[in-house]
């Protein structure tokens, strides 16, 4: 029995904003989102691109559409509408960036599909403390998650941007401690901060060496369990979001 293909969620820009030098802010608005999950923020939607970078609307039963992923940072039930952001990292390789030169240049009442919305992994808020880390990818998803930690929470989180204004405002627990860098690789100044007392949940969403430096830190050198951690790579330098997923399904099955 072949799978029914998922109809995909065709949606209107209703804002576009460039939020910082890297970064630029869409809201995405259609009637399909309304029956998002109230608590869908951090999830991911997949857009949908052809061959060329074209946005398309419907998936042909003879054609394989691009998909690019991103996370939703906040959703708006009332208006149907979710907020995205898009890292502008603009690529002369006509074979990807897709979704970033498509973000870039969308104008208001502009149209594209979606599929989703795909769930992470929840935080597990009885944690004693709390340890989060991302890049510029990871920021969005980052940015709704500690929303979720309790006012009491304590912790660190470690964010690295391309450029110093790329620094953003973030709703905070006021313990915890937040460290912006920019030339300094993520796992060393996450390796430099005392280690806390008790037992933490760790977040980490990078690029995809950053997360195997600090899979190798958490995990085998902290002893964090599984069930107390969600690291993830959402990309890696050079290679496409397809290249990418084989690399990461590559990489999981050898540390299962």
């Amino acid at each position: 029995m072949s799978r029914k293909k998922p109809t995909p969620k065709r949606v209107t820009v209703i804002s576009t904003q460039r939020i910082s030098p890297n970064m630029q802010r869409l809201v995405l608005q259609g009637e399909a989102l309304a029956n998002f999950p109230e608590d869908c923020a951090a999830s991911y939607v997949k857009f949908l691109f052809d061959a060329q970078g074209n946005t398309i609307s419907e998936i042909a039963a003879d054609s394989r559409p691009i998909l690019r992923t991103y996370s939703i940072r906040r959703f708006m039930p009332d208006t149907a509408a979710i907020e995205v952001d898009f890292v502008r990292h603009i690529t002369q390789d006509p074979d990807s960036g897709f979704a970033t030169r498509w973000a870039d240049a969308a104008q208001v009442g502009d149209e594209i599909s979606l599929m989703g919305p795909g769930a992470i992994a929840p935080i597990n808020t009885d944690a004693d403390w709390f340890f989060m880390v991302a890049d510029m990818t990871g920021l969005p998803a980052l940015s709704a998650k500690v929303q979720t930690l309790p006012k009491q929470a304590i912790g660190y989180v470690v964010i690295k941007v391309t450029h110093q204004d790329d620094i953003q405002p973030l709703s905070l627990p006021s313990n915890m401690q937040v460290t912006w860098i920019t030339d300094e690789p993520l796992s060393k100044t996450v390796q430099a901060l005392p280690w806390l007392e008790g037992s933490p949940f760790v977040w980490v969403a990078s690029d995809f060496d950053s997360m195997r430096e600090l899979r190798q830190y958490f995990r085998n050198d902290k002893n964090i369990p599984k069930d107390a951690i969600y690291i993830s790579s959402y990309w890696k330098e050079g290679i496409a979001e397809d290249g990418h997923k084989v690399l990461k399904k590559q990489d999981a099955e050898a540390h299962e």
